[in-house]
């Protein structure tokens, strides 16, 4: 593996493990090892580089509305003046209830994803946090009411394996 974003070193014993933890965290090398047919150091070996190179993370996925948070949002901001752009996102990423911030193209330089208890903890990250945050000149909030589908990416759109 030669870069952090060098998706091209990776081989199919790789993503074939990556496909396996993708589907349990928890699953165990040795259950690991046998699905690919390779020694449990090899994947011992493997997911530790994964984890070194930053390719892998392993968490705990928790389904936020059965801890308390029943309001979702989506948040465009507007920042100006440009160069506030960089700080401004790190601000913003620093606070608790965010869980996405990506720099956009268009109206608005970035595109925030929260979650919230209800909506006045929504009004309140907004009026205490986010418009008090020097450089946004303005918001669009979009609630989301009901989620369909939140998903790892398929690895399979960018290495195509019989390995599964």
């Amino acid at each position: 593996m030669q870069g952090e974003n060098n998706t091209f070193s990776l081989d199919n014993i790789d993503f074939a493990i990556l496909k396996q933890l993708q589907k349990d965290g928890r699953r165990s090398f040795t259950e690991i090892a046998e699905e690919l047919n390779v020694s449990i150091g090899t994947v011992r070996k493997r997911v530790n580089k994964l984890i070194d190179e930053r390719t892998l993370e392993i968490v705990g996925r928790v389904a936020p509305e059965k801890v308390g948070f029943h309001v979702y949002a989506h948040i465009f901001v507007s920042i100006r003046p440009a160069n506030l752009i960089e700080s401004v996102a790190q601000e913003i990423a620093a606070l608790s209830e965010v869980s996405f911030v990506a720099m956009t193209s268009g109206e608005y330089e970035l595109e925030v994803n929260v979650m919230c208890r209800d909506n006045d903890h929504l009004v309140q990250l907004m009026n205490t946090h986010l418009h008090k945050i020097e450089g946004i000149q303005k918001t669009q909030t979009n609630m989301y009411l009901k989620v369909f589908k939140i998903a790892q990416p398929d690895l399979n759109l960018v290495h195509p394996t019989n390995i599964q």
